[in-house]
């Protein structure tokens, strides 16, 4: 039995209005969009739960959550084609490259925020994995892909969606760790003065997040036309956004409905 390709792309921080805001003709050919939950409000956690092989979640009432997991954990059978993978294929590591690497995928990541930087234990069980130089730079990812008879899971985190939005941030405040400077995190914080936008840069940042997950769509337009039929996608997000909704900007200690709201698709080409 030949496996599925399986490509897994992550907004980083693209929140579910946002995503459906935008035109996606490309991802629409993948399935219908989901509203779902992140398991946490930032990219490290979050991304630890991906590799664990959890997507993000629909907040089911009346269920009890080991059946939620078990489910989700039986989806990669029909999502690798590959018959039997049930959660005792995934102990004792809690680790999805693992287990895809045991049925014959080739594992590989590429991502653009440096806190999923190769010397994190999110890196652990692929057989490469990079930081692209750039944190917008889906673009070269695709062009670094290929798809021979060896199934390939792709598993890939786009900064596009990430604050600046593919702004420069040269106008903007500067806030540690949103640009990726996390060799200033040390800085003695500001605490003077609060680093916020008006109403109006609240707007406008939400638009250009829009934007990028239209530019987004492009590419994976892109994807597609290099991708085999038995392809399977995910395109999903790792946590929201926040754009002024009661006083909150952005994400991470933050306690917000807005901050774990998600898109989600998955499927294969119509």
């Amino acid at each position: 039995m030949t496996c599925n390709h399986i490509v897994f792309i992550v907004m980083d921080s693209c929140r579910y209005d946002s995503f459906v805001a935008a035109r996606t003709p490309n991802i629409d050919r993948i399935g219908q969009a989901e509203r779902r939950y992140s398991y946490a409000s930032w990219t490290a956690p979050s991304h630890h739960a991906f590799a664990m092989g959890m997507m993000p979640h629909a907040s089911p009432k009346e269920v009890f959550a080991s059946e939620v997991y078990k489910e989700e954990f039986a989806l990669w059978t029909e999502r690798t084609g590959h018959a039997g993978i049930q959660f005792k294929e995934f102990l004792p590591d809690l680790s999805l490259p693992k287990v895809l690497r045991s049925i014959g995928y080739r594992t590989v990541a590429k991502v653009s925020l440096p806190v999923l930087n190769k010397n994190t234990l999110i890196s652990r069980d692929f057989d490469d994995y990079k930081l692209m130089k750039n944190h917008n730079d889906f673009a070269g990812m695709i062009d670094e892909m290929e798809f021979p008879d060896e199934p390939h899971y792709y598993f890939l985190n786009l900064g596009e969606t990430h604050y600046p939005y593919m702004l420069s941030g040269d106008s903007l405040p500067h806030i540690s760790g949103v640009h990726g400077a996390l060799k200033s995190m040390d800085d003695a914080p500001a605490r003077a003065e609060k680093q916020t936008f008006d109403a109006a840069q609240m707007r406008m940042l939400q638009q250009q997040q829009v934007k990028c997950v239209e530019y987004i769509d492009g590419q994976i337009g892109r994807l597609m036309a290099q991708t085999p039929p038995n392809t399977h996608f995910i395109v999903t997000a790792d946590h929201g956004e926040l754009f002024g909704e009661d006083g909150y900007f952005g994400h991470g200690p933050i306690m917000h409905e807005k901050c774990f709201e998600v898109p989600f698709v998955e499927g294969r080409l119509a």
